[in-house]
């Protein structure tokens, strides 16, 4: 007789058989029948004992029994959001006689098997559920993009305003005019409809209003889809000055968030996949690009001082003894290579993949200013714990409060949480892939690249290679040609006797971009002939984007840019006159120049200007 609903039949004396199916009941609820084949055996007598005895048995309605591996998936497809585990079995190849050996294997060894669910789930096997996780996590997020859209707020004007640095109308228009219609889409932002001081403005004070909304959980939807449309466009609106991987992964991030707001467990695989993704790529790019600093463990000797923004407590990390650096760099690489393996994991491994990585974030943190590129890494790392690790922390009432108002996912939202995984997944394997291989994957590659102005699926890759040597620019200014006083800016290395500062979560734009100039030269990097023009004009907005303007908002006659060498201070310098920095000078960087001669050097119209269209990629070395 065949049952009117799928019955998986078990062995009732086996106490860690009993463990799993009390899991897998709970997962099902009353889609599929449970019975010890102790009880049931005398049902099913087309069914031999030996064979209950040896596997468990799924009797399906339409007459079909899959044993062993291929019963427990063919069970999990009656479970919600849990099919893809079925689709896998039957059709990548290799998969299905692995699971039917390590079925067989365990099964002979059942101690074994309960000690292995003991140390991979824990002593309680408990249905994941991510209600807590999805909570915590939007509204992190809702404090990244706030803190995101205030650094804009204050910087826009100076950076890209109408008297900025680098316009954005002149841009635009640029852009137009050499690209034709298809402008609109290799730059993909809102301020093609104005791009005024005004516009800008408006821009991000609704990025920090919608960032709120998101913060304290009111039309979080809505609010998601305007605060990726809007960073989207501020990040083409931003040129070169929001051209940084942390930017991209913002916009990454949040456009999966969208999808989450409807409680489907495949975005949840798709954060842990872009998680592993962006650290793996990371610790890749270390490896391939052949720097000795990575290969011989030396990374870490030169980093405290290299690095972009340090921190005060970066001057103390650089004081530790070679040995212990030389740890940290490979703990560094272990934990991008190999520690990532165990987000794909089950929970026990995941959780501490987690705690690697967020350690490994907290101690750069603690000695380097990366803006909310570390504060979202670990935001991430809430995707490797569940509702079961998190419930204690936040309380049981609480937890019960928030788990009740959690979206209950239907079809509609696993349908497109479906939709995004079939554009995010490919694109996002061919960038593991191509690096590797040396080639795109067939289909995917083409993928990647069409969906690359949306910057939903990114190429990352941090700190490739170490510099060695810490060139600063100096822009100074002078009434006569003769005298003369710095700018100071408020995060990059100056005065030899002030100490790093704290930034995180501001983005000093400015001071990120006069750190890749000083590796170059002034040529390369023709957005300073802007910059010092707006400094003989006493450009107000500009202005405002340095510390200190020893000039007393005088505009000088004279401005100029000299290059110098730091390090940080030895011990001794450190204690006695209170000196964190040394300095020597190099040369010049830009020679003396007047407001006609840099008027002339930076019209965008002349073969020397700056203006010329170019679509964000990867700054971070």
């Amino acid at each position: 007789m065949r049952p009117s609903r799928p019955t998986f039949v078990y062995d009732g004396d086996c106490g860690i058989c009993r463990t799993w199916v009390d899991y897998w009941r709970r997962l099902t609820g009353d889609a599929v029948v449970y019975r010890p084949y102790q009880d049931a055996a005398g049902d099913l007598p087309e069914i031999p004992i030996e064979d209950f005895k040896h596997a468990v048995q799924l009797i399906e309605p339409d007459g079909q029994v899959p044993s062993g591996a291929a019963a427990t998936f063919r069970l999990l497809s009656y479970a919600p959001a849990r099919g893809a585990w079925w689709w896998v079995y039957r059709t990548v190849p290799g998969f299905a006689p692995l699971s039917e050996w390590a079925y067989s294997f365990l099964s002979r060894r059942r101690g074994l098997l309960a000690g292995l669910t003991r140390t991979l789930w824990g002593r309680t096997l408990e249905p994941e559920r991510y209600a807590l996780v999805s909570w915590l996590f939007l509204r992190g997020l809702g404090f990244i993009y706030l803190a995101a859209f205030v650094s804009l707020a204050l910087q826009i004007r100076g950076l890209v305003g109408e008297a900025g640095i680098l316009p954005l109308g002149e841009y635009l228009d640029a852009a137009r005019e050499g690209w034709g219609q298809i402008a609109y889409w290799r730059l993909p932002t809102l301020f093609w409809l104005h791009q005024s001081d005004a516009a800008l403005i408006t821009g991000a004070i609704a990025g920090i209003g919608f960032a709120l909304l998101l913060t304290f959980g009111f039309l979080q939807r809505t609010a998601l889809v305007a605060l990726f449309v809007l960073y989207l466009s501020f990040i083409y609106a931003g040129q070169l000055f929001l051209s940084f991987q942390w930017d991209m992964l913002l916009v990454e991030v949040g456009f999966l968030a969208i999808f989450l707001t409807g409680g489907s467990r495949i975005v949840i695989w798709l954060y842990r996949f872009l998680l592993f993704r962006f650290l793996f790529l990371a610790g890749l790019v270390k490896l391939a690009s052949g720097d000795p600093t990575w290969r011989q463990l030396t990374a870490l000797d030169y980093h405290f001082f290299t690095q972009p923004l340090p921190s005060p407590l970066a001057w103390y990390a650089a004081q530790l003894p070679h040995w212990l650096l030389a740890t940290g760099t490979a703990a560094a690489l272990i934990i991008e290579l190999f520690a990532v393996v165990l987000i794909f994991m089950p929970r026990r491994p995941r959780m501490l993949a987690a705690a690697l990585v967020i350690l490994f974030q907290l101690g750069i943190v603690l000695t380097g200013s990366y803006n909310w590129f570390n504060l979202l890494t670990m935001l991430l790392c809430l995707f490797l714990f569940d509702d079961q690790a998190l419930r204690p922390l936040m309380g049981e009432r609480f937890a019960a409060a928030v788990e009740a108002l959690a979206p209950r996912p239907g079809r509609p939202a696993t349908a497109l949480a479906s939709l995004a995984a079939i554009i995010v997944v490919p694109a996002g394997l061919n960038l593991v892939y191509a690096p590797l291989a040396g080639r795109n994957l067939p289909v995917a590659g083409a993928m990647t690249e069409a969906l690359a102005p949306l910057l939903i699926v990114n190429p990352y890759g941090l700190f490739a290679t170490t510099t060695t040597t810490r060139p600063v620019i100096v822009f100074e200014g002078s009434s006569d040609n003769r005298t003369w006083r710095e700018y100071a800016l408020p995060y990059l290395p100056g005065p030899v006797a002030r100490a790093p500062a704290w930034n995180i979560p501001y983005q000093p734009r400015l001071d990120w971009q006069l750190w890749f100039a000083a590796y170059g030269s002034a040529g390369q990097h023709r957005w300073i002939e802007r910059l010092l023009q707006r400094l003989l004009e006493g450009s107000p907005h500009v202005l405002a984007l340095f510390s200190e303007d020893h000039l007393a908002g005088e505009p000088p006659k004279y401005v100029r840019a000299q290059l110098y060498d730091y390090r940080f201070s030895d011990a001794r310098s450190h204690d006695t006159a209170r000196q964190w920095w040394e300095r020597r000078p190099i040369g010049t960087y830009y020679p003396s120049v007047s407001l006609p001669d840099v008027q002339r050097a930076a019209d965008p119209s002349s073969a020397g200007g700056v203006i010329s269209p170019a679509s964000p990629a990867p700054a971070l070395p």
